[in-house]
């Protein structure tokens, strides 16, 4: 029991670290906290002013909620596919099979890494919104409560889906790339960016199934007005399906994750290891 702890421990302290050592590197500092609310703030306060047919509610509030599904939706799959599949490269797993629970504590520093990481990302997108778009608020103290639990909801049920992405990455460079195109293909037919009714039945009924529904409607929930929820499919925000549905996924993802974060890590080895960096290094990165 006192080395599970010590290991639980040990991850609390890595990750940790890790999330302020993300401040020191430029490159992830611009793309994992700064890129993305400043492209969501720039549109919103531009368009901010046009009204949303149908609906009392401005075009940039509806761009500020897309910003904030999308910002979750990249942090909990994309940047944990790709961390997942550049430490898998390094030896960085290898490691931490190496050490008694250490892939206990590995994914306790991964997941705590990510859930402060997220955090500072939606209050950068969240805060500079409030000053600065015209009618975007969170509406009042059950608005702001609806925003965390989603939030919380959302990268539980998010990171898992990176972490076996990420396992299954024989390059983490150009293997993101790949990720990405069906990740923006739900955010896009998901209702984050448009009302999904425009979309046919069939993908209505498709996406459905997907976490990133979801996570698009109890953000809007939190963010829209109580009468935007007529352009949804059922005309309410079905906050309890949005709970039990990112909840299934969360202990599901956890679950498959974790048995294919052991199979990976027992294939590990230290000549694996070895030739995945002489393979990265002709790659020239």
């Amino acid at each position: 029991m006192n080395a599970r702890a010590n290991a639980v421990r040990a991850g609390f302290s890595r990750g940790w670290t890790e999330f302020r050592g993300s401040f020191t590197n430029f490159q992830e500092l611009a793309g994992g906290y700064l890129m993305m609310p400043a492209i969501f703030v720039v549109l919103a306060v531009f368009l901010g002013r046009e009204p949303v047919e149908g609906a009392d509610v401005s075009t940039g509030t509806v761009m500020m909620a897309a910003g904030v599904t999308m910002q979750l939706v990249m942090l909990g799959v994309v940047t944990v596919a790709q961390v997942l599949g550049t430490e898998r490269e390094d030896g960085t797993l290898l490691r931490a099979r190496a050490t008694p629970h250490g892939m206990l504590g590995y994914g306790v520093g991964k997941v705590w890494h990510i859930l402060t990481m997220s955090t500072v990302a939606l209050l950068l997108m969240v805060v500079p919104g409030l000053l600065l778009v015209d009618g975007f608020s969170l509406r009042g103290v059950g608005g702001t409560l609806t925003l965390l639990w989603v939030f919380v909801l959302a990268m539980l049920a998010l990171a898992p889906v990176g972490a076996i992405l990420g396992a299954t990455l024989t390059n983490p460079r150009t293997g993101v790339g790949l990720i990405m195109v069906p990740v923006l293909g739900l955010v896009m037919t998901s209702g984050v960016m448009m009302p999904i009714t425009v979309m046919a039945d069939w993908i209505q009924t498709a996406v459905r199934f997907f976490p990133v529904y979801w996570i698009g409607l109890g953000v809007r929930a939190a963010l829209m007005p109580a009468d935007y929820a007529a352009l949804e499919l059922t005309g309410t925000w079905q906050l309890p399906q949005v709970a039990g549905v990112l909840a299934l996924w969360a202990l599901v993802g956890f679950a498959v994750a974790q048995w294919v974060l052991r199979r990976m890590a027992r294939r590990e080895s230290g000549s694996r290891v070895q030739a995945a960096r002489e393979k990265a290094m002709k790659r020239g990165y």
